[in-house]
């Protein structure tokens, strides 16, 4: 069924950027935007454990995991000192 919406020019721009961001179109964009509202499409929640996250744009993704900065300059002081005793550096 075709429809017309009066929508605002910043909610305009900002769902053609997510569209656009997501790859979809437009009408897929908003399509979605109303399921979710009225409930017909329940929004993807992960639990707190989960290697999974979700992205600004809507869409699942794994986590960052944190760099552990000092067991990485841990690692590398040994194998410097590796290499020292192989006569390699």
């Amino acid at each position: 069924m075709k429809t017309t919406l009066d929508l605002p020019d910043d909610l305009l721009i900002a769902a053609k950027q997510v569209a656009a961001r997501r790859r979809a179109t437009f009408k897929e964009t908003v399509t979605r935007s109303r399921r979710r509202e009225i409930g017909l499409e329940k929004p993807l929640v992960f639990p707190p454990d989960s290697r999974y996250e979700i992205s600004e744009f809507g869409l699942p993704r794994l986590k960052k995991r944190p760099v552990q900065e000092l067991i990485i300059s841990d690692m590398f002081h040994r194998l410097l000192e590796d290499t020292e005793e192989d006569g390699l550096h």
